[in-house]
């Protein structure tokens, strides 16, 4: 669990650096045998690209560092817990654990609104954690929105 709080740490700055650039303040952290191999945040409105969420960005450049698509030994660290395409990659990418802040009750599918991680039809499962530093997690997406709506 201290390890968990750690690297939940990393993702949260990232997830504040993204909101510095005025994206949604999401961030992970993937993490292979208790090492950080990537890290990034969401990148939707700066890349202009609706898959540019943080832990798709994190698990790309983690299987580029592994060399090998397959993040059997890794743990994904993210602040929101993630939507049907991000959940749908950790079961393509056969991850072994996710860990994540705060629900989403809007788009959230590991365990929310459906959970991919342990669909009985689908080839892989994992492990999930959920609620680490998630008041942390879900305070910077509600201030975050607070700011956003005060410009309107």
């Amino acid at each position: 669990m201290v390890d968990d709080q750690h690297f939940m740490d990393l993702a949260i700055a990232q997830a504040e650096a993204a909101a510095e650039m005025g994206e949604v303040p999401v961030g992970a952290v993937v993490v292979h045998k208790g090492k950080v191999i990537s890290q990034a945040h969401n990148r939707r409105e700066v890349d202009g690209d609706p898959t540019a969420h943080a832990e798709l960005i994190a698990m790309r450049e983690a299987a580029a560092v592994m060399g090998d698509w397959r993040l059997e030994e890794c743990t994904v660290y993210v602040t929101l817990e993630p939507c049907a395409m991000c959940a749908g990659l950790m079961v393509n990418a056969r991850v072994k654990r996710c860990v994540y802040g705060t629900t989403d009750p809007r788009g959230g599918f590991l365990g929310t609104l459906g959970d991919l991680s342990c669909h009985p039809v689908l080839n892989h499962r994992f492990e999930v954690d959920s609620g680490v530093q998630g008041e942390v997690a879900s305070e910077l997406l509600r201030s975050f929105f607070r700011k956003v709506r005060a410009k309107k």
